[in-house]
């Protein structure tokens, strides 16, 4: 029997999701509420399309945190290499960078969006674009999906409406109401990968300098709670970059139970606390005659400077020979733990990705079959999983789109 399989959302899970059902034999129409499909997709990678991560498997499970388990079988499935050999068979020429990310060549997501977009098309998927989803309803002999003032009724549904961040690109948390509709709980919603807001306005001072190879530490009430090495960005608000992205899940939790929240960052990790001490007093007796402000510029970007005078009480035109010992610790211990206080966080809208969604326990990793719902298929961003930033996210939401349409496409 060819079923016949309704795909809610035409990002990267509904579109790989629709045409591997439909390359398997099923009549599949899929329907996304935006005028075009996989908006969302064409700013990932800030609009040059991070793919994917070349992270060996039990490394790349690593990013998911708790909800780790849940992937695996999907990833078995289809992975970094189905995924690079599929895009390249849609004439995508894939790269990797730094951290095992995985680009286009030509740096352009658009260039993935017509990829998979004409990959449906050429399976025999009908794409119906401006249709927004008012309900799913059980019938005798399947589900009826209501859209505008119109019904589809289909043997199978594919729900990977995305999550509930960037609402301009169609994700707007819509998915959940229709999984709870049809009995799935729900793990509340929250933003992950989100730029964090901070108090005072050092931050806002530092604006548009990114610091890379420096290691950043949260601490949540005074005890470690996370910790990475990389980049990060000063902003208006607070602080953004991929570190500060990988830490903000924590983050958000912790700023939401009233905890004292802060960020640590080590500008000068390769060196331990006796080694940096060693380098400022070489460079303090090397250059006697220096005045502090300019012996400085050795040791961090211009624009950090006004900072660390202020906040460690240094002139900045005393001499480097009549620094104290105690003045030199102060500039020691600034280095290696310029600190921030963490207010809040940017909303909901603005986060890469959502915590949270249709609860795993209840949706079968095996073949991303519901539960609670038979003929209800889930993949992408609705489920409760979520990943640190680098292409993790978005192979997650291939594979599982990948194993849901083939789940959906298997004779009952």
């Amino acid at each position: 029997m060819n079923h016949n399989v309704i795909v809610i959302g035409g990002g990267p899970a509904g579109l790989l999701a629709a045409a591997t059902a439909a390359s398997r034999g099923a009549r599949v129409t899929l329907l996304e509420r935006m005028d075009r499909p996989a908006r969302k997709l064409r700013i990932c990678g800030k609009g040059r399309g991070n793919i994917g991560n070349t992270a060996p498997l039990d490394d790349f499970l690593s990013h998911f945190g708790k909800n780790f388990r849940f992937l695996r079988p999907a990833l078995s499935h289809f992975f970094t290499r189905e995924t690079i050999d599929l895009l390249e068979s849609l004439g995508i020429a894939v790269k990797e960078e730094r951290g095992g990310r995985l680009f286009p060549v030509s740096d352009n997501a658009q260039d993935l969006v017509d990829a998979f977009v004409r990959h449906a098309r050429d399976k025999g998927v009908t794409i119906r674009t401006g249709c927004r989803v008012r309900g799913i309803s059980r019938a005798d002999d399947g589900f009826e999906v209501a859209f505008g003032s119109q019904t589809l009724k289909a043997d199978r549904i594919i729900l990977a409406t995305g999550g509930a961040s960037y609402p301009a690109t169609g994700s707007t948390g819509d998915g959940y109401g229709l999984a709870k509709s049809l009995g799935h709980a729900i793990a509340p919603i929250a933003p992950a990968l989100i730029p964090l807001v901070t108090a005072g306005d050092t931050a806002q001072r530092l604006q548009g300098l990114s610091l890379k190879n420096v290691r950043v530490e949260l601490r949540v009430d005074g005890k470690k709670a996370g910790e990475d090495m990389g980049e990060m960005l000063f902003t208006h608000f607070g602080l953004s970059g991929p570190l500060i992205l990988t830490l903000s899940k924590a983050a958000v939790r912790a700023v939401d139970q009233g905890k004292k929240t802060e960020i640590l960052i080590d500008l000068k990790p390769a060196l331990d606390p006796a080694k940096l001490d060693a380098r400022l007093l070489r460079d303090l007796g090397e250059h006697g005659k220096m005045h502090l402000e300019n012996l400085l510029r050795g040791l961090m970007p211009p624009k950090l400077i006004p900072v660390c005078l202020e906040q460690t009480r240094l002139a900045g035109d005393k001499p480097a020979h009549q620094i104290s010992a105690e003045e030199r610790k102060r500039l020691r211990l600034w280095l290696k733990e310029l600190r921030f206080t963490v207010s809040g966080y940017r909303p909901l809208r603005e986060a890469i990705i959502t915590s949270g969604g249709v609860e795993l326990s209840e949706v079968n990793p095996k073949s991303m079959q519901s539960k609670v719902c038979p003929g209800l298929f889930l993949a992408g961003e609705v489920l409760d999983m979520d990943a640190d930033t680098g292409g993790f996210n978005l192979q997650a939401a291939l594979s599982s789109g990948y194993l849901a349409g083939r789940g959906a496409s298997e004779p009952s």
